[in-house]
């Protein structure tokens, strides 16, 4: 009864608040004010609805919380899925054949989608090694995409470079940039880190946009050449398109090989152990500084690799294209999949990028059901997607029995 009391006085006062934008509305063609109440109830109604439904699931969801606090629970079916190799081998192995065949079943349209989410998808990966496995909040990543971005296009505009020359090139000029941010401002930490590099994506942002000689400023950089193969013509778009997909699928799949990777190396261990608690691993022997700048560096090195790609997916560039939106959409892949989580950082990425996509049939509000699953994953599932799953290690019974204290430990002792 109290949730029902709650809801429709949530449902009156959003009709309250909204009132003058949807009851009242002038004509004035005939100088008149026309009042419509029925939209009042409508609003009333929707929102006494949706306070019932959303405190009925925090009602569930508490339940549920005391209920693993009382009693161990089996893992649910999702849980096994994720803890059996053989399972997750078979369906990564039919999902890589299907990435594979894709460009025969799809449509040029598709395939430049895709290809877009797998560009974030190495963005994403790369932005998790910063803020994921090691802690460090970053808020200006999309200033590292930009210096990979503009590096490629530069060289191609400038010096008639190609494609793979500057594919590493671009991300070891981003990586340097990583390098030369990180030195001064690592020793920050939290909020202070994030403002820093906000600061610095916003003024490369800047420099992009007010280096006119250079940059050629606000009107960008168009033209840029494509990836060749060989001495195989490209000029094609449908050819062209599918060679860049594949280009792209190929860094995505080295990209979550080598972060998976690095997740288990001693030096992702001391990642995870300085994101959870920075003063007790470096107590215990690690050097913080340089293991926070290998995970700046890295993550900066994967931004310029995705920025070359987008530079010649899209063969133009200017500085809209990297403002605090991109790094605050980048981030949010990390934040939905799930932080430390490669996986779930994969499916967060393809998400946000393809769901808007794919609801514009609800063109006027796909961002508005998009924004409320957003919300809905945050209230119910802060963990994300996907969270990462973490090594267990138990005790043996001996161990047990003796620091139990019971006869049987002690004799074993003996």
């Amino acid at each position: 009864m109290q949730i029902l009391k709650k809801a429709i006085l949530t449902g009156i006062w959003f009709a309250v608040l909204t009132f003058p934008i949807m009851v009242v509305k002038v004509d004035h063609i005939e100088g008149k004010m026309v009042w419509r109440w029925e939209n009042a109830g409508y609003i009333a109604i929707g929102a006494a609805l949706l306070s019932l439904v959303w405190r009925y699931l925090l009602e569930r969801k508490a339940m549920r919380r005391r209920q693993e606090e009382l009693a161990i629970r089996e893992p649910s079916l999702w849980n096994k899925i994720l803890r059996d190799p053989k399972l997750i081998r078979t369906g990564l192995l039919i999902l890589l054949l299907l990435m594979l065949i894709l460009p025969a079943l799809s449509s040029t349209y598709h395939i430049n989608i895709i290809a877009t989410a797998l560009i974030y998808v190495v963005l994403a990966l790369g932005l998790n090694i910063a803020v994921g496995l090691s802690g460090q909040l970053v808020l200006g990543y999309a200033a590292f995409y930009a210096v990979g971005a503009y590096a490629y296009g530069l060289a191609n505009h400038y010096l008639g470079i190609g494609f793979w020359a500057m594919l590493p090139v671009g991300g070891i000029i981003a990586a340097l940039a990583g390098i030369l941010l990180g030195l001064p401002v690592l020793r920050l930490r939290g909020d202070y880190l994030a403002i820093v590099t906000l600061g610095f994506g916003e003024i490369t942002r800047l420099i992009i946009q007010n280096w006119s000689s250079l940059t050629r400023g606000p009107g960008g950089i168009s033209g840029i050449a494509k990836p060749g193969f060989f001495n195989f013509s490209m000029a094609d778009v449908a050819v062209s398109s599918v060679y860049i997909y594949y280009i792209t699928l190929a860094l995505a799949i080295l990209t979550i090989f080598v972060v998976d990777r690095l997740k288990h190396s001693r030096v992702g261990r001391a990642w995870q152990a300085l994101r959870e608690d920075e003063i007790a691993s470096e107590a215990m022997g690690v050097d913080t500084m340089r293991t926070k700048l290998s995970a700046f560096a890295l993550s900066s090195m994967w931004a310029g690799f995705a920025g070359v790609l987008m530079a010649t997916k899209t063969t133009f560039i200017n500085p809209n294209s990297f403002t605090f939106m991109e790094s605050a959409l980048i981030l949010s892949m990390v934040v939905l999949g799930g932080m430390g989580s490669i996986w779930g950082v994969v499916l967060g990425a393809v998400a946000i990028i393809l769901l808007p996509e794919y609801l514009r049939a609800f063109s006027e509000y796909r961002m508005l059901i998009f924004g409320a699953i957003m919300v809905a994953m945050m209230v119910f599932r802060p963990q994300g997607l996907i969270p990462p799953q973490f090594r267990r290690y138990e005790i043996p019974d001996y161990l047990k029995k003796k620091s139990a204290g019971t006869p049987e430990g002690a004799k074993e002792g003996n």
